[in-house]
């Protein structure tokens, strides 16, 4: 006789996916929840900010496969300005600030009514994460900051490098363009796609969630080309100036700084994190860029994983 109990328990999804908006700051961000069907005792939440700013979460959306494999709950959202949540595109230039997004952050905390939870920050979401924890907030439990720089003066000297080792017509098209203000070209969006190809994502061909999260972006692109500027490397926005360094000391929670070998975050460019948070440990991923999880997912939410465990069973020991 077949054990039909069995093949039921198989057959069962191993998470529940809820989507929906809140109202944050006068406006909506759409969120993520994904709950695992069997969760684990003392598996805190896990939220994950994306990248950009302005790149929506569909590019780190497999980062939910971590609410199956370690039973906990896992948050993504959409920052203001794209994705799902509210755009502003007549928004003046200084409402893009860190703050916001700091501000954000606790508002969609606060209407998940989510308590303590562990942190993970791709790229400007490392960023992010970082100036949310070096406030010190009693909710944050711990950090990952993946594949982000501590400043982005150090992200200019690493692109800077990278750049050096392109091709001779391709670094050409870049240098033109950039001078002339052409930066909408097609030979220059070629160009960059080399550096991209190198440096951003190496799949061939490109992840759809990086797809997805690129076309949106192109839908929209008033937060990331006020903050960054047209492209990774060519950073004349609002944050050119942003630096963390000299906060560093005081994120007081357990750090994990990962990135890739051919990551455009450059090991100096992350090296203030290891050198100035006091609990702090890394993990480079051989062969691969800065989108370290969509490139090798499974080694990457390993590495995640071992993290998290390590720190949800003492997680409320001095709070």
């Amino acid at each position: 006789m077949r054990d039909l109990s069995a093949e039921h328990a198989l057959a069962m999804p191993a998470t529940t996916v809820e989507s929906r908006t809140l109202p944050v700051l006068g406006h909506e961000t759409w969120v993520q929840v994904t709950t695992p069907t069997d969760p684990r005792p003392g598996a805190l939440p896990l939220v994950v900010l994306h990248g950009g700013p302005g790149m929506a979460h569909d590019y780190v959306a497999n980062l939910a496969a971590l609410a199956a494999e370690t039973g906990r709950t896992v948050v993504h959202y959409d920052q203001l300005g794209c994705g799902r949540s509210t755009h502003l595109p007549d928004a003046p230039p200084g409402y893009w600030t860190p703050q916001l997004f700091v501000d954000e952050f606790h508002a969609v905390l606060a209407g998940l009514g989510i308590e303590r939870c562990h942190v993970l920050g791709q790229s400007w979401g490392g960023m992010l994460g970082a100036e949310i924890a070096v406030r010190g907030p009693a909710s944050l439990v711990s950090l990952a900051i993946c594949n982000s720089p501590a400043s982005m003066s150090l992200w200019v000297e690493g692109a800077a490098q990278l750049r050096a080792e392109l091709p001779a017509d391709v670094r050409d098209a870049l240098d033109r363009h950039e001078a002339a203000g052409t930066t909408t070209d097609p030979e220059y969006l070629a160009a960059t796609q080399v550096f991209y190809a190198r440096h951003v994502c190496r799949t061939t061909p490109v992840h759809p969630d990086f797809a997805a999260t690129e076309a949106q972006l192109e839908a929209d692109p008033t937060v990331y080309h006020t903050m960054n500027g047209p492209n990774e490397f060519h950073v004349v926005g609002t944050l050119r100036d942003w630096s963390i360094v000299d906060r560093l000391p005081a994120i007081a929670v357990p750090t994990l700084v990962v990135a890739g070998e051919f990551d455009e975050a450059t090991p100096a460019t992350w090296a203030p994190f290891v050198e100035r948070i006091p609990d702090v440990t890394s993990h480079v991923f051989p062969g691969a860029s800065h989108c370290s999880h969509l490139e090798q997912p499974e080694e990457f939410r390993a590495v995640v994983a071992a993290f998290l465990a390590r720190h949800d069973d003492t997680a409320g020991e001095s709070r």
